[in-house]
């Protein structure tokens, strides 16, 4: 935000010519910073209670240099990437404090353990191939503050395995499934749990499972309540909005 702009607002609170819920609206679409290549959303954790986010993919590292260097000079830690390379990585690591997990390919600038919510994220896997979009829930989740449990290899080509963690799922306040082939673990966990489940297909599988389409549509077709269901191999969305739902009963735990 601009700082003149920033001074009027706070001067109009001051002299009363401006309420307080008034200017908090005005804050909260506050200008954004252009670097020509992106438009960096300072004020979106005003908005959204996170910081934006940056998508990796597609993006050069000296591009998201020039984000980071942005972001970091409003919200100095926990900045998530997504989908970044094992090139980029490597140099941008040189350049700030990375925390990098290979294996979900997210990096996470100036990383700082925290807890802010009450409840437990349980994240659960059908199988080891879906470890990399779990991790990225799981990663993303606890970047936002949350708890995070991981339950990982419990498919229902051995449900006992899943059935030896009832407590685990009992205890969860939200649970987010990843699962590929057919994507059965969603349903046989929205048919155990009380508390909101997020699907999350993965491409996993053979022909048949035409990249994880047939996972997306079992999952889209449960007949367990309380299973909503996100893009294909999005763990990022899936621990985003497993944040926001663990988050609702307050902060702080």
């Amino acid at each position: 935000m601009e700082s003149k702009h920033m001074l009027s607002i706070l001067q109009q609170v001051k002299d009363g010519s401006l309420g307080i819920h008034e200017a908090y609206g005005k804050l909260k679409i506050s200008p954004f910073e252009d670097l020509g290549y992106a438009k960096i959303d300072h004020h979106r954790k005003i908005r959204q209670g996170a910081p934006e986010v940056i998508y990796g993919a597609g993006k050069t590292a000296e591009q998201m240099e020039g984000i980071l260097t942005s972001l970091l000079s409003h919200c100095p830690e926990n900045i998530l990437i997504t989908r970044l390379s094992e090139e980029s990585a490597a140099y941008l690591s040189q350049r700030f404090a990375l925390t990098y997990d290979k294996l979900s390919r997210v990096g996470i600038v100036n990383q700082k353990e925290r807890v802010t919510a009450f409840g437990t994220v349980l994240v659960a896997t059908g199988g080891t191939s879906d470890i990399p979009v779990a991790q990225e829930a799981a990663l993303t989740a606890e970047t936002l503050g949350n708890r995070v449990e991981r339950l990982y290899d419990v498919g229902v080509a051995g449900i006992h395995r899943l059935l030896s963690h009832a407590d685990s799922i009992s205890k969860a306040t939200v649970i987010v499934a990843v699962a590929g082939m057919e994507g059965a673990l969603a349903s046989v966990i929205g048919g155990l749990s009380d508390c909101p489940v997020i699907a999350v297909p993965t491409s996993v599988g053979y022909g048949a499972n035409f990249h994880g389409l047939s996972a997306l549509l079992s999952m889209l077709n449960s007949c367990a309540s309380g299973v909503s269901v996100v893009n294909i191999d999005n763990g990022f969305g899936a621990g985003y909005l497993a944040s926001m739902i663990n988050h609702i009963g307050g902060n702080e735990p």
